[in-house]
């Protein structure tokens, strides 16, 4: 009897071990079920934040194309200048007309202020490759190569030129494949295609520095990201700077204003590549905030006196030509992860500024 007795505690307890086990198990599985819930539930609020936002900058595009209102207050500069509306889709981020969530981040970037792949002149190429080569120091004949392989990739025969790069070439390659024999690109980086380019270009995010669309030959400072212009003859970091400064302040109408921040010597390797012009092609991007806590920024700048508070360098993208108001934007690119143009204020003292205040 008290042997019966102990099997039945025995069974009694590995019963109670095997039922805690399991409860214990359907409540990990239950727990797990919920985050996953709760996790998908936001990351469609999220998506659905996005594309709200995403709507509202197609929105305040086709809205730029409409006649101003009557009695319209536009920013003005310190001396009582009115601003362009049209120059504040440089990058900066933007209040909309329609407004979006506060945790949520809107860039414009027009492509105005991108280097055109589709229209630059072979002179001015040139000029590109030379600066990036190192200027007075690039080698002539490495340059007059690259510039052939870039000739070769958009001239519509399969004729190679001195030095050039065509169909044979390519061929050979371990992963092959044909030049493109025509001037207009298909996509930005089809440049890291052509023989030379990709050493060439290595570490420029080249989404930010060109473009493919449109027809303009120039570009406009006001709109400029920071990448198109280090790669302009004339302008070196300092320059930069101080362009970005001044168009924070106020907007640059003419050459001359450009002359009160770029010295006479740079301003003639500067000026074919500049104008005024803007463009029907945007690039829209919207990302959630991210915020930096006051202790770590303020570590951020121990390290560099110009860090950027919003760390946020890839974002839900659209490129995208807006024409009218009375018509949705034709949408050329999505990309879920687009790499984000630098994003950073002006990063010089005002004392350091070479134009005045």
């Amino acid at each position: 009897m008290k042997k019966q007795r102990g099997a039945v505690i025995i069974i009694v307890l590995w019963t109670a071990v095997l039922l805690t086990v399991l409860v214990t198990a359907m409540a990990s599985k239950v727990r797990l079920s919920a985050k996953t819930a709760v996790n998908n539930q936001d990351a469609s609020n999220q998506w659905a934040e996005l594309a709200g936002a995403m709507s509202r900058a197609e929105m305040e595009l086709m809205m730029e194309r409409m006649p101003r209102p009557l009695g319209e207050e536009l920013e003005e500069t310190e001396e009582g200048e009115i601003r362009s509306p049209a120059f504040r889709f440089n990058g900066q981020e933007l209040k909309l007309n329609y407004p979006t969530s506060e945790e949520i981040v809107v860039r414009i970037y027009d492509h105005a202020g991108k280097i055109n792949l589709n229209r630059i002149p072979r002179r001015n190429m040139q000029l590109l490759i030379e600066k990036r080569l190192g200027g007075l120091e690039a080698d002539p004949q490495e340059v007059q190569d690259l510039l052939s392989a870039w000739t070769d990739w958009t001239d519509l025969n399969d004729l190679e030129g001195l030095n050039g790069a065509e169909k044979e070439y390519y061929e050979d390659l371990n992963q092959g494949y044909t030049p493109r024999n025509n001037p207009e690109l298909d996509v930005v980086e089809e440049i890291l295609h052509i023989r030379g380019f990709a050493e060439l270009f290595e570490g420029v995010n080249l989404d930010a520095a060109f473009t493919i669309y449109g027809n303009t030959r120039t570009l406009n400072l006001n709109l400029a990201t920071r990448e198109a212009m280090e790669l302009l003859p004339g302008l070196d970091s300092e320059l930069i700077e101080n362009i970005i400064a001044y168009r924070e302040r106020e907007d640059i109408q003419n050459r001359s204003e450009i002359a009160e921040i770029v010295p006479f010597e740079n301003l003639q390797e500067l000026s074919p590549w500049v104008g005024n012009n803007t463009s029907n092609i945007y690039s829209i991007f919207v990302y959630a905030r991210s915020e930096v806590s006051d202790e770590e920024f303020a570590a951020m700048l121990e390290v560099d006196e110009f860090s950027n508070p919003d760390p946020v360098t890839r974002a839900y993208s659209e490129i995208v030509e807006v024409t009218n108001y009375n018509s949705l934007p034709r949408v050329y690119k999505i990309d879920p992860y687009g790499s984000l143009p630098d994003t950073a204020r002006a990063k010089t003292q005002d004392e350091s500024l070479l134009f005045g205040l």
